[in-house]
């Protein structure tokens, strides 16, 4: 006589049924987010996550904030602005996978030189990955986050569409978003007709363009302008010097 199959006991099956519900809502939360990212290949980001969270934490401070932000197609933007920011923030941009380990480096060697980072071991892959799908608050979550969105974005989107989103959507002052905004605010013209200087200032304040004024910059952010502009001619110049041989 066969023996009749022991009935599974109820824990397990409650098991099973947490394991099954959590198994889809990580698969959900998996293909949410490459489909976004896949979208975003093609389409203009007009908002952003750090938008909002500036707005409620001007309300909750009883202040009115104008979020200032307009897209601006990549080859409407100019190319010293580029030539800048990978000066300023991530000079092997255009090399490494969307992590830096000289970035990483150096930050770590600031940290425990001077007690602070100022330059930051994040690359402009993470800090686009940061600015468009995550947050700005300072935890591991976050920050695996924005390793995640990270290695999403360097499979799916070109170089060029890196940069393109990251000039759109950085925080370039107070309620300032963007290559077009900022241009517009600081300096009355377009982003396309940014100078060298004007592009190197731009950029000098990016570590912190809350506390670093384009409009009054201290001493120090001029100094950091010069240092980047003088950077910016010498790789002209090696570019230029290596396209003759």
């Amino acid at each position: 006589m066969d023996k009749k199959k022991q009935p599974r006991p109820k824990s397990n099956k409650i098991i099973t049924k947490i394991l099954k519900f959590f198994g889809i809502v990580i698969a959900s939360c998996f293909v949410l987010s490459v489909g976004v990212v896949l979208l975003y290949k093609f389409v203009p980001v007009y908002w952003t996550p750090l938008m909002s969270i500036r707005r409620i934490e001007a309300r909750h401070d009883d202040k009115k904030l104008n979020i200032k932000h307009e897209w601006k197609d990549y080859e409407h933007i100019s190319y010293n602005l580029t030539e800048a920011v990978i000066v300023a923030e991530d000079d092997l941009f255009y090399k490494h996978n969307g992590f830096s380990k000289k970035g990483i480096e150096r930050a770590l060697k600031e940290k425990r030189e001077k007690g602070e980072v100022k330059h930051g071991g994040s690359t402009i892959s993470q800090q686009t990955a940061k600015n468009v799908f995550c947050t700005n608050h300072r935890n591991m979550f976050r920050k695996g986050m924005e390793a995640y969105f990270t290695v999403l974005i360097e499979l799916m989107w070109s170089k060029d569409r890196i940069m393109e989103v990251y000039l759109n959507s950085i925080e370039m002052g107070d309620g300032v978003f963007g290559a077009e905004a900022a241009s517009q605010e600081y300096f009355k013209h377009s982003a396309e007709k940014l100078s060298c200087t004007e592009a190197c200032l731009i950029a000098a304040c990016l570590p912190n363009p809350r506390k670093w004024s384009v409009k009054n910059p201290k001493n120090y952010v001029r100094q950091r302008q010069q240092t980047l502009i003088t950077r910016c001619r010498k790789k002209a110049y090696a570019q230029k010097q290596e396209s003759k041989n």
